[in-house]
């Protein structure tokens, strides 16, 4: 019955590629402030399919900590499939210093909680989910509940929950100390630039915020459960980093999943084709409800 569920997935998501306006319409809203530092905006969208079931995915874009924004939202599939998803900005490297990022990101989760009825949501159960260096944010923001050093005031949502349920990373970093010397000379040449704008030096200069922001660092024993797609082929983001938090959640006795897709490199649509949304959606699934 599975198997027979997991084509039909499959078949509709391939209909849904083929012929968008066939799709079911979904509600929009767009630049919503979830907080403001200075006089700084922080912005988010939401997407609310006509029928929702399961938890509220986070999407928190990917671009090297120091680019991108909440308009790269690649999950159109999963929202097809009634998952509403809110899609985040948050400080880049360019504007502040880690753990600026993680300090946004955990404040938009407490804004979606305390606002998730005029939204449209349920926010009860929330999947944080990114990709390269999101990938990386999301990870460390899932294996942080209740962190204090890293849950920030950011917001007039303090009195809300950031904790998350689960946690979908996509070729992302895991641990900060050792990235460079699994890194291919040209994952070098964007890494170690990339590391100086978030870290404010490179991980040597700054061992104890390095250590801070690497999410196999701050695996327990109550950590949310974790899927993780890396391309085996990924020349800029060593498939030994999701190696890594796989191997330490394995050691906790955590529910953890590591995909590796044959061929890939770093990023690409394959990451978001049928057959790996099908794998989300069915990780999706089968988190406990609340």
């Amino acid at each position: 019955m599975a198997f027979l569920r997991y084509c039909k997935f499959l078949l509709l998501a391939a209909i849904a590629l083929a012929f968008p306006h066939l799709a079911p319409a979904f509600d929009a809203k767009r630049d919503i402030e979830y907080a403001r530092v200075g006089e700084l905006p922080l912005l988010l969208d939401v997407y609310v399919p006509p029928t929702q079931h399961g938890p509220l995915i986070v999407y928190v874009h990917g671009g090297g900590w120091r680019a991108g924004t909440k308009t790269e939202m690649p999950l159109g599939l999963l929202l097809r499939e009634g998952f509403a998803v809110a899609s985040v900005d948050y400080r880049l490297s360019t504007q502040a210093v880690f753990p600026a990022q993680v300090h946004d990101i955990k404040a938009a989760i407490r804004f979606l909680r305390a606002q998730q009825s005029g939204l449209g949501i349920d926010a009860q159960r929330v999947v944080i989910a990114g990709s390269s260096a999101s990938g990386h944010l999301a990870a460390l923001v899932g294996v942080t509940n209740g962190n204090k050093e890293l849950e920030g005031t950011v917001g007039r949502n303090l009195d809300q929950s950031s904790d998350v349920q689960g946690i979908i990373s996509l070729f992302g970093a895991s641990n900060l100390l050792t990235i460079l010397d699994q890194s291919t000379e040209h994952g070098r040449e964007f890494r170690i630039p990339a590391l100086q704008l978030l870290l404010g030096g490179q991980p040597t200069e700054k061992p104890d915020l390095a250590k801070l922001a690497s999410p196999v660092e701050h695996i327990d024993a109550h950590d949310p459960p974790l899927l993780l797609l890396h391309g085996d082929a990924d020349p800029q983001m060593p498939p030994e980093q999701s190696k890594e938090l796989a191997a330490a959640y394995q050691k906790a006795g955590l529910p953890v999943k590591l995909v590796l897709i044959p061929g890939a490199v770093h990023g690409g649509k394959v990451f978001y084709d049928p057959e790996h949304t099908a794998l989300m959606k069915e990780f999706l699934d089968s988190l406990p409800a609340k």
